[in-house]
């Protein structure tokens, strides 16, 4: 089923949502389960429900606090810094893109980052690739957070709460960013020795009165505020996730839109990128369903017992993060987290290794991952800059590799990662595991 799946999207043949959709039930009906593939689907579904619901209000959150112009006066004050220093322009995109990251939407992060500083590093005759790097780096890092297709993935193929997964990759996130501030800074002096710095004025071309209409710079302290408190209760969990974000979602439309017709503006513009993470969430509901009604998940978690060294074993969390980069630039992310990822996890809990700490490590390959010709913003990315794709992923792939294991070294320091598993009862023994595996 993993493999069929797999081929399929990475031949695109079918869609991720129709795959993860058709290739279970297939495969389930064809092994003899009948009636039950349905009710195996419907546990999925009502697993996955709280995931679904954090995605799709946490990115209209976002969304609507963008269209506000929450980020525009920090995006300004940024350029109005950075000024034609090729060096801070370095550090200027990487912090700008970090805060438009929170949006949960590569799409949005490229388009307002390029818009941003493209003309700058025009102006300048800086080096395009830079900015794609720096964007690209920013980006992976910041979409760990909960409502990020990444984690969400995760949380919802292993059925764990998005904050286990989350809370301890802060330290690691923390200190990938300073990762990509240094890799500003290097870049960043290398353009200054090659151009100097010269005089321009960076914010000359801001203006955009289909931006203006729609912003709310008057509510920009509110904006913050009410921001600041979504966060922090999310991270706190003063309360669930749905709740949080769907109670900042409310507030935030109706403190900036509060007219109806309004609402409904904003809400429609957000709403595609929306729907095609949720669909994608609940589609992945009918391949993980049958992959736990069916068995699967644990016999393919005691077949690849049988196949792994036993000195491996107890290190699978530090394994698991080094394929996670080469694996997530060879294999979609749907792949990755939804055919091998569930597996790890079922062998590391034979090990000691909770199926967190497996997710955790998963995710550290997302630097490389982005640079991946299957990620659908790298063309976006490229298009925008006129730059080639080939060109991008030889100037970006020692960064994003360098980055990768900076923050491995990182997991494994603050506990995020096991450098090795716990010790295991008789009855969580890698044979036990094995043999109860019809």
């Amino acid at each position: 089923m993993v493999a069929v799946f797999m081929a399929l999207i990475m031949t695109k043949r079918l869609s991720a949502i129709v795959a993860l959709i058709l290739v279970p039930i297939v495969v389930a009906l064809l092994c003899g389960f009948g009636m039950g593939v349905g009710g195996m689907i419907v546990q999925g579904v009502i697993t996955v429900a709280p995931t679904a619901a954090v995605l799709m209000f946490a990115v209209f959150y976002f969304g609507i606090m963008i269209d506000a112009g929450l980020f525009a006066p920090l995006v300004r004050k940024v350029l109005s810094l950075v000024g034609g220093d090729p060096r801070k322009v370095a550090l200027g995109t990487a912090a700008v893109a970090a805060m438009v990251s929170l949006d949960g939407d590569g799409a949005t992060t490229a388009l307002v980052t390029i818009t941003a500083f493209l003309p700058i590093y025009r102006q300048l005759g800086m080096n395009p690739l830079i900015l794609a790097v720096l964007l690209g780096s920013s980006n992976a890092i910041i979409n760990m957070v909960p409502w990020g297709g990444p984690l969400a993935r995760l949380a919802a193929v292993l059925q764990v709460d998005p904050n286990a997964i989350f809370l301890p990759l802060i330290p690691v996130m923390v200190v990938g960013l300073l990762g990509v501030a240094g890799i500003a800074w290097h870049l960043g002096t290398l353009e200054r020795r090659r151009l100097g710095v010269q005089a321009i004025d960076a914010t000359a071309h801001l203006a955009d009165e289909d931006a203006a209409a729609i912003a709310r710079p008057r509510l920009w302290w509110a904006n913050l505020i009410l921001t600041v408190a979504v966060l922090a209760a999310a991270i706190l969990r003063l309360a669930p996730l749905p709740v949080v974000f769907m109670a900042g979602l409310a507030l935030a439309v109706t403190l900036n839109y509060p007219r109806l017709s309004e609402q409904r503006e904003r809400l429609a513009a957000h709403a595609p990128a929306v729907m095609g993470i949720v669909a994608l969430v609940f589609a992945a509901a009918s391949f993980t369903g049958v992959l736990e009604g069916t068995g699967m998940v644990a016999a393919m978690g005691a077949g690849f017992l049988n196949v792994l060294p036993a000195s491996w074993g107890p290190h699978l969390g530090v394994v698991t993060a080094v394929a996670s980069g080469p694996m997530t630039f060879f294999l979609s992310n749907d792949a990755f987290f939804f055919g091998i990822v569930p597996t790890l996890a079922e062998a590391g809990q034979a090990y000691g290794l909770a199926p967190e700490e497996i997710a955790r490590a998963s995710l550290l390959g997302q630097t490389v991952h982005v640079l991946s010709p299957l990620v659908a913003a790298v063309y976006l990315v490229a298009g925008l800059l006129n730059v080639d794709i080939g060109a991008m992923q030889r100037f970006g792939l020692k960064w994003a590799v360098g980055l990768m294991a900076l923050m491995m070294i990182a997991a494994v320091a603050f506990g995020a990662v096991p450098l090795a598993g716990r010790a295991l009862t008789p009855a969580a023994s890698p044979a036990a595991v094995s043999s109860s595996v019809p």
